[in-house]
C-alpha cells in the first residue's frame, strides 16, 4: 500500500483540465463559487454622502454661531441637492448626496429646531456623519476574489454594483452508487436481520452539495458484476465523478475493484496505509474519475473527504476543501495501528487556541457514523506516530 503523502500528491497531480464556468442570474448565485474577480468600476460613494438625518453645515460656522437658518430639504433620490452657504444649512437626510459647499452634518438630535433656524446644543467634528469618496471601495479594488464562495454579503455587494449576471463555476456532477446486495433504501421494509440501510449515498450526497458539486443518486446496486458494471458505465456517461461504496475489499464478492479496470479505467492507486479505508482506490477514464470507497459508513465519509472533496474542490477552481488546523490534546491518545490514522474527535476553541478531546467518541469498527455528530474534526496522525500525551499540537481536519 502507498502512504497517505503519496496518495495525496498524487490526487493533486491529476489533470482536471480547466475550471468549466457558466453565466448565472445573480438570484440563483448563492452558494456557488466565483469564477471572475469581481473589480470596482467606480468609487462608492462617488460622491459625499450623509451617513445620518441632520443638517448640512459649513463646519467653521460653529466657531462663530449657535444659529444657523434652514435653507430647505435635501431627501434622499433628490435630483437637486442646493448649496450651503456660510451662516446657513439644508435638512438632509441619511443617504442624501450631501449639499455642494457643505462638509459636516449634524444630526437632528444635536440641534433645536426654532423657527426657521436651528441652534446648536451639540457640537461635532469636522466631516461629522459625512461618508466620504470611495469609503466603501475604490474604482479598480477587487471587491470579491475568483474561487470565492457566494454568501449573503458577496450577493449585496454584487447588487450594489448591479451586477445582473455572474461568471461561477460548473457544478461538477457526482454520481453516487452503493453495492451490495445486503443494502435497503431507506423507506423499504426490511424482509430479514441481515440487511443494513444505505446511509453511505445520502451522507456522501449532503458532503457534495455541501462542497458546491451536484450529485446525481444512482441508487443502490447488488453483488452482481453485469448490473455494477452496467451502472457503472450510466454514470460515466452523466458524470464527472463517480463515487461508489462496497466492493473494494478482499471478500468473494467485492466485484467493483475488478470491474472498474475492464471499465477502460485507468487504476492510479489501489490500497493506502491509512485508517479507515485501507482499500480506497482512486481511477480515470479520459476526465472523468472513479473514486471506490468501502461501505462502512465512517470509513465511506473520511475517504470521501480525502479524495473526493479534493477533486471537487480543483473542478471547481477551490485550493482547500477543508481547512487543516493545528489543535492541542486535551487527553493523551492511544495509537492504534501503524498507519495514518483520522480520528473523529471535538474539537472546541477556548482562549485562542484549539483543543481536542474524545469525549462521548466510542472505540470500535469503521462503522460507527456517529461519531461525526456535534462539533467534529479529524485529528490526524501519522504513520511514524505513537501514543500521544496530553498537550501535545495535532493537526486536525475540520469540518
Amino acid at each position: 500500500m502507498i502512504s497517505y503523502e503519496t496518495s495525496q500528491n498524487m490526487i493533486s497531480l491529476l489533470s482536471i483540465g480547466n475550471v468549466r464556468s457558466e453565466r448565472i442570474f445573480l438570484s440563483s448565485a448563492l452558494g456557488r463559487i466565483l469564477a471572475e474577480d469581481i473589480v470596482a468600476s467606480e468609487d462608492y460613494p462617488l460622491y459625499p454622502t450623509s451617513a445620518m438625518d441632520g443638517y448640512a453645515i459649513v463646519h467653521s460656522d460653529l466657531e462663530s454661531s449657535e444659529t444657523l437658518m434652514i435653507r430647505g430639504d435635501n431627501p434622499a433620490g433628490a435630483d437637486e441637492v442646493g448649496r450651503v452657504t456660510s451662516g446657513a444649512c439644508i435638512k438632509t437626510f441619511t443617504g442624501s448626496l450631501m449639499p455642494k459647499g457643505s462638509d459636516t452634518l449634524i444630526p437632528i438630535e444635536n440641534v433645536q429646531v426654532e423657527g426657521e433656524q436651528i441652534r446648536i446644543v451639540k457640537q461635532v467634528s469636522c466631516g461629522f456623519a459625512v461618508r466620504p469618496v470611495g469609503e466603501s471601495y475604490r474604482k479598480g479594488e477587487i471587491l470579491i476574489s475568483k474561487g470565492a464562495k457566494i454568501g449573503f454579503a458577496e450577493i449585496g455587494v454584487l447588487a450594489g454594483i448591479n451586477r445582473v449576471m455572474i461568471r461561477v463555476a460548473q457544478r461538477p456532477r457526482v454520481a453516487i452508487i452503493a453495492t451490495g446486495s445486503e443494502i435497503l433504501d431507506i423507506g423499504e421494509e426490511s424482509r430479514h436481520a441481515g440487511q443494513i440501510r444505505s446511509s453511505n449515498s445520502y451522507t456522501l450526497q449532503a458532503l457534495v452539495d455541501t462542497l458546491g458539486g451536484e450529485s446525481v443518486q444512482m441508487g443502490i446496486v447488488g453483488d452482481d458484476k453485469a448490473a455494477i458494471m452496467e451502472r457503472f458505465e450510466e454514470a460515466l456517461h452523466s458524470s464527472d465523478i463517480i463515487v461508489s461504496t462496497g466492493g473494494v475489499s478482499v471478500g468473494d464478492y467485492d466485484f467493483v475493484k475488478h470491474i472498474v479496470p475492464k471499465l477502460g479505467a485507468e487504476v492510479i492507486f489501489k490500497g493506502v496505509n491509512i485508517k479507515p479505508g485501507q482499500h480506497v482506490m482512486v481511477a480515470q477514464r479520459g476526465e472523468k474519475f472513479i473514486i471506490s470507497l468501502p461501505g462502512f459508513a465512517y470509513s465511506s465519509t473520511v475517504t470521501f473527504i480525502l479524495y473526493a472533496a479534493p477533486l471537487i474542490a480543483r473542478m471547481l477552481g477551490v485550493e482547500n476543501p477543508y481547512d487543516v488546523i493545528e489543535a492541542t490534546l486535551k487527553v493523551p491518545f492511544a495509537k492504534r495501528s501503524n498507519k495514518s490514522e483520522f480520528t473523529a474527535c471535538n474539537l472546541s476553541f477556548v482562549d485562542g487556541r484549539y483543543w481536542v478531546d474524545f469525549e462521548g467518541k466510542k472505540t470500535g469498527s469503521s462503522a460507527i457514523l456517529t461519531n461525526l455528530l456535534g462539533n467534529t474534526g479529524l485529528m490526524i496522525c501519522g504513520e511514524e506516530d505513537g501514543d500521544l500525551e496530553a498537550g501535545t499540537l495535532v493537526r486536525v481536519i475540520k469540518l
